[in-house]
C-alpha cells in the first residue's frame, strides 16, 4: 500500500473552497470509485487555516500511474490552478505488519 499526503496552501480559504468544489462536484468520489484506490480524506489542520491534507491512499504504484493518466486529472488540474494552490507531498510505503506489539499498548479501543 502506499499512502500519499498532499498538502494544498491557498490564500483567502482557497485550499478549503477546493476540497469543498471536489467533494461538491462529485470528483473525489469518483478518484475514490477508482480501482487500487483505498482511501481519498480532506483534512483541515487546526493551527494552519490556510492549508487542506488529503490522505490519498493506494494499493499499488500502478494503480497510482493509472489515476496520474486519466482524464479526471485534467479536471483536478483545472481546479488547483483555479485557486491558485502550492502543493507539498509526502509518500509512505506500507510494511503490512501493523504497529509492534509494544505500541499497541497506547491505543484504546
Amino acid at each position: 500500500m502506499i499512502t500519499v499526503n498532499l498538502y494544498y496552501t491557498g490564500v483567502g480559504g482557497a485550499a478549503r473552497a477546493f476540497a469543498e468544489e471536489m467533494t461538491r462536484t462529485g470528483l473525489a468520489d469518483a478518484i475514490r470509485a477508482e480501482d487500487g484506490n483505498l482511501r481519498y480524506e480532506y483534512f483541515f489542520p487546526m493551527d494552519d487555516a490556510e492549508t487542506v491534507l488529503l490522505i490519498d491512499q493506494w494499493r499499488d504504484q500502478a494503480a497510482i500511474d493509472a489515476h496520474h493518466a486519466s482524464p479526471m486529472m485534467a479536471q483536478l488540474a483545472a481546479l488547483r490552478e483555479k485557486y491558485d494552490l502550492h502543493m507539498r507531498a509526502e509518500r509512505f510505503l506500507s510494511d503490512d505488519a501493523g504497529l509492534p506489539e509494544k505500541d499497541l499498548r497506547f491505543i484504546k479501543k
